[in-house]
């Protein structure tokens, strides 16, 4: 009998952990090959996870509602035969050497704590959680260190998840708190005084405002926190800026119009403004690259392939982000296609992951509301996100070869979000110049 352990797959490119929605399976229960095993959550979409191969639950290793970091084993499958991705053991010989490096390793982490706590007033050591004894997940670690966030501080933050557990929700409403509060941070240079750490902790915690008898309290949807917590994050990663500028698409407007009945004959297919769209801001990427990248550190990641992201609404009135993989490589009626196909299966739940992943820039129709223009949050790692306004008539001066005219034309608005530590207001300025100008020379003669 082999051995084979299944991991948290990789969900996106952002995506660093995954919640237990349920186990299909249970230990001791007979899988085959692509037989669902469990189901996941993330902040973008809901999936399952098929066993890789045939064979038998001999352990499970997280329970329902647990957030499970990528890679991390999550249960033990029995094979027949021997298998390449057998679960390694080890010999009583090689056992000790294996172990010293770890056992050192703890013991240096462990005596780096205790000097920690140690500098920490007797105060704030009676009252924080100590974190020997608490879970603290990587991306939690993470925003600490980039926040500058001591042991000491971290163990006092109140946690709200799974057995006091501090979530990433947890440290960004502390992280608000902290900012407005006039108190020092729990550090051991600062904190001398239960009165310190007593007031640090009360401005920590989630204000509670009393409600009448008509209103009413709705509890956020497991989908809804984390799209909060995605946008938060978003805002606290990237500085943002946002431009705006206005496009004729007359052209445009008249050319569907004229040629929607005949294309649904044609290809089956209905045709919105949504692909024209993706068309031109694949074109502008092609002329601005540097808005086709994403941060890591200090170092700036450029995108080869043009993925375009199209923000969905869905029924439920969250929002998911499909992905237009190369678009530049698609006709007008292969991106028709893309978009249709993708918004369809949204709505209706049946996206898969690798739908949603890998997307290197986002587009967002904020007009699908009557809404002129909006100022859209950036599609984390991403560092641009373009919103398209309604369209609405309106009088325009329009130059012709007898003279300027005043005429009745098809106007919106752009707004173009970026991250000013990569994009200054040349290359976010120019690119959505550049999209509005590939729309505004839309050829009405074209054919379908």
């Amino acid at each position: 009998m082999g051995k084979l352990e299944l991991r948290m797959p990789k969900m996106g490119e952002s995506i660093i952990e995954a919640t237990i929605l349920n186990w299909v399976k249970n230990v001791g229960d007979k899988v085959e090959e692509d037989e669902t095993i469990l189901e996941i959550a993330t902040d973008k979409v809901d999936s399952e996870i098929p066993s890789p191969v045939d064979g038998v639950i001999s352990k499970i290793l997280f329970n329902v509602n647990d957030v499970v970091p990528v890679g991390e084993i999550i249960a033990i499958l029995e094979t027949e035969g021997e298998s390449s991705e057998e679960a390694p053991t080890s010999t009583p010989e090689e056992t000790p050497k294996q172990a010293e490096p770890v056992q050192v390793a703890a013991k240096e982490v462990a005596q780096q704590i205790e000097s920690e706590v140690q500098q920490v007033s007797e105060a704030v050591q009676s009252s924080a959680i100590s974190s020997a004894n608490r879970f603290y997940s990587p991306l939690v670690k993470n925003i600490a260190k980039q926040e500058n966030i001591g042991q000491a501080e971290l163990d006092a933050i109140p946690g709200t998840g799974a057995n006091g557990r501090v979530t990433k929700i947890d440290m960004m409403n502390y992280l608000k708190s902290r900012g407005q509060s006039s108190t020092p941070a729990a550090t051991p240079s600062s904190v001398s005084t239960p009165t310190a750490k007593t007031s640090n902790v009360a401005n920590s915690m989630p204000s509670v405002k009393s409600t009448s008898g008509q209103d009413e309290i709705v509890q956020m949807d497991r989908m809804r926190k984390l799209i909060a917590d995605h946008m938060v994050r978003s805002k606290h990663t990237s500085p943002h800026v946002t431009s705006f500028v206005e496009a004729d698409v007359t052209n445009i407007v008249n050319w569907r119009n004229g040629i929607k009945v005949e294309y649904q004959k044609k290809y089956g297919e209905k045709i919105t403004f949504t692909p024209i769209f993706v068309e031109a801001v694949h074109k502008a990427i092609r002329d601005f690259p540097m808005i086709n990248v994403s941060v890591d550190g200090d170092n700036i990641i450029v995108k080869k392939n043009i993925n375009i992201g199209m923000a969905t609404a869905l029924p439920s009135g969250n929002l998911i982000v499909p992905v237009i993989k190369n678009a530049d490589m698609l006709s007008l009626q292969g991106i028709v296609k893309s978009v249709n196909d993708l918004a369809n299966r949204a709505r209706n739940n049946k996206l898969k992951p690798e739908d949603i992943q890998d997307g290197s820039f986002t587009l967002t129709n904020v007009g699908t509301f009557g809404n002129v223009m909006g100022t859209p949050i950036i599609n984390q790692p991403q560092v641009a996100i373009l919103a398209v306004g309604a369209i609405r008539k309106k009088p325009a001066v329009v130059e012709t070869e007898y003279g300027d005219l005043i005429a009745v034309r098809q106007m919106m608005f752009l707004s173009l979000s970026y991250d000013h530590r990569v994009v200054d207001g040349f290359l976010g300025g120019s690119f959505l110049r550049r999209v509005a100008d590939y729309l505004e020379a839309f050829d009405a003669n074209r054919g379908i």
